[in-house]
């Protein structure tokens, strides 16, 4: 368990923390939310050691362990992809360098039955169980598959780290954290750089996950389908809810709403008391109910009412163009990129006010074809054109880098504003939440988010009919998330949308394109539809898929606890051959005692020992025992050597 005790944090003097409590279960699924600047990184920052509080503390159980996978981050290595994610079990090495050392101590000590000998069997076995449960048998297996889960292929395992873009190796850390097996998991924003497909497959892995997650996200179905409890961030404090993050919303409401009741109440409790210290201020006989209405007052707790951010993007794309019926039109279209073919035979046909996805696993061409069809790619083979008055706007999935850094906000808009738009160029960066003061920013200086919405106010500029958004949604919350998809829904233009935010394209577009294996196929219906039709369409091959893994993993399992019970097998066994021999020695010891005892009577008076046949008798069954005891012990000696 992990214990945030009185956590207090400043920053640019306004309360992020104020006194901070709550504890974080071992199975834990928690989604931290709040607003942008609340500071959920910050608390996964500070959870994870990596900033300190200004009051208040951490506590984290005993042995246990963190991973954390921050937005953001440049790794450093020039290893291959399947090297560097290997590097996440070096926990091992140093368990399995503790248990051959515990192993060369326990052959060498013979004091079988005390207690530090003992304590030595446990901690082997202790070692050696934490060695079977991060999976020290099979982590070549155990790699491949996370990697394959998280969207790589295995011709990219051989690959060096540093051919891959930020967002790929962003994936080889998160990888590594998975393979780690910690106890408590922090991930800052993980869907941004991974695809659909990539994004259910982590789902399923935290969702049956042995340890506690806890996510920032913005991706609202991903929160859902993990998480069971809900921290909301907000002016300084914390509200804790058992709930994914739909119910949150709803209990979130009714919270405040039951505070703003709260609020009602006390202030028109304020003003009668207020109204009857002005009427009887100054009468003698009323001083005492006077005074007792002014204690009251001083000593009531204000009821407040939670900070709510009301900031929101608010706009709509202006009316499109007239066009041709046929918007873009594709035969036997191929691209590749030297020897690696990217799209194969496409041929498709995009009509006048659909409104398309494009979805598929990173690098199947998705981005490749938008680029072919805004004219950006030309160096394509086969037939490929555009409909009648076409006109196209376009946000590129690095819209926000293309910007240029050197101009303000204000020029950005101003130097593609033509004609009416002119006037109301404040009025638009206003409608994006650019203030008087924020518009006069340089670009390079603005957050991510800020970014976004640049080039979002920039696409409403210039009408089109062709409207295609790469990933629009990157750094955009999710109010803001809500307000594109409202505006999109209400465009009257053909749309093509790349996304894998599932909550955004669901009833956004009415069908969508899979790529997949250098070829598109259509698919007629809602992102969740396809979902669960690709489900159904993959379930034998998956079935079949998941007997195997099964069979490997129990038969993994199933040697390994074989090997550990024939080796504590073999130990007991041991220990008792060797308890035989040092009980047979000890005999042996004893018997010649005897012997040797009676050989010092003979020598120092035989003539007396003459007449008493019991000792001769006796002396003859000594040395017969000892005879027997030394074939006993040379056949025990032999069993335990060769055992």
């Amino acid at each position: 368990m992990i214990s945030i005790n009185n956590l207090s944090v400043q920053f640019t003097g306004t309360n992020l923390f104020d006194n901070v409590t709550f504890n974080i279960n071992d199975r834990d699924r928690i989604g931290l939310v709040g607003k942008n600047g609340a500071g959920k990184s910050t608390l996964l920052k500070i959870i994870a050691g990596l900033q300190q509080p200004e009051t208040g503390t951490i506590i984290v159980a005993k042995d246990q362990t963190i991973g954390y996978l921050p937005q953001e981050m440049i790794p450093n290595s020039n290893r291959t992809i399947i090297d560097e994610a290997l590097t996440a079990f070096e926990q091992i090495d140093t368990l399995e360098a503790e248990l051959q050392k515990l192993t060369n101590e326990i052959t060498n000590r013979t004091d079988y039955d005390s207690k530090e000998y003992e304590l030595l069997l446990n901690r082997h076995h202790d070692v050696n169980e934490h060695i079977l449960m991060l999976g020290g048998n099979n982590r070549q297996e155990q790699t491949e598959k996370i990697l394959l889960g998280l969207g790589f292929i295995h011709t990219d395992f051989t690959r060096p780290i540093t051919e891959f873009s930020g967002g790929w190796q962003m994936r080889v850390e998160l990888a590594k954290i998975l393979l780690k097996h910690p106890d408590f998991i922090l991930l800052d924003e993980p869907t941004n750089h991974l695809d659909i497909e990539s994004i259910q497959w982590l789902e399923n892995f935290l969702s049956t996950y042995t340890g506690a997650v806890i996510l920032v996200s913005h991706d609202r179905t991903f929160l859902d389908n993990i998480t069971k409890r809900t921290i909301e961030i907000t002016a300084g404090k914390i509200y804790d809810y058992k709930a994914n993050y739909s119910e949150y919303v709803v209990l979130m409401e009714e919270r405040r709403s039951s505070q703003m009741s709260a609020l009602t109440n006390q202030q028109r409790e304020i003003a009668q008391i207020q109204s009857f210290i002005e009427r009887f201020r100054y009468k003698a006989t009323k001083a005492k109910q006077v005074q007792s209405r002014i204690k009251m007052l001083e000593k009531m707790d204000k009821v407040s009412i939670d900070e709510v951010s009301t900031e929101s993007i608010h706009f709509q794309f202006p009316p499109a163009p007239h066009s041709g019926k046929v918007v873009v039109e594709a035969e036997h279209l191929c691209k590749a990129y030297g020897e690696k073919q990217i799209l194969n035979d496409l041929n498709f046909i995009i009509p006048k006010g659909s409104k398309t996805a494009f979805v598929g696993k990173n690098g199947e061409g998705k981005s490749t074809l938008a680029k072919i069809i805004i004219g950006e790619i030309d160096d394509y083979s086969g037939m490929f054109k555009l409909g009648h008055q076409v006109s196209i706007g376009y946000f590129a999935q690095n819209q926000a880098a293309l910007l240029d850094g050197e101009k303000t906000v204000f020029d950005t808009i101003d130097q593609i504003a033509v004609g009416d738009i002119r006037p109301k160029i404040r009025n638009i960066l206003g409608n994006f939440l650019f203030d008087e003061e924020a518009i006069d920013k340089k670009v390079k200086v603005l957050s991510g988010g800020e970014k976004a919405r640049l080039a979002l106010a920039k696409l409403l500029l210039t009408p089109c009919n062709l409207l295609i958004l790469d990933e629009p949604t990157n750094h955009l919350d999710m109010n803001s998330k809500d307000i594109l998809k409202n505006a999109l829904l209400q465009y009257t233009g053909t749309l093509i949308v790349v996304s894998h935010d599932r909550d955004f394209l669901q009833g956004l577009t009415d069908s969508l394109y899979e790529f997949r294996n250098r070829a598109i196929k259509e698919f007629k219906g809602d992102i969740f539809e396809f979902l669960e039709y690709r489900k159904i369409e993959n379930l034998k091959a998956l079935e079949v898929e998941k007997k195997t893994v099964t069979e490997k993993a129990t038969a993994t399992v199933s040697q390994n606890k074989l090997n550990y019970e024939q080796a504590k097998q073999h130990e007991r066994e041991l220990r008792k051959l060797r308890n035989n021999v040092e009980k047979i020695e000890k005999e042996i010891e004893e018997t010649e005692k005897e012997i040797a005892q009676k050989d010092e009577l003979l020598s120092a008076d035989p003539q007396s020992i003459a007449s008493d046949t019991n000792f001769y008798s006796d002396y003859e069954n000594l040395k017969a025992k000892l005879d027997t005891l030394m074939e006993e012990w040379e056949k025990a000696t032999e069993t335990m050597e060769n055992f």
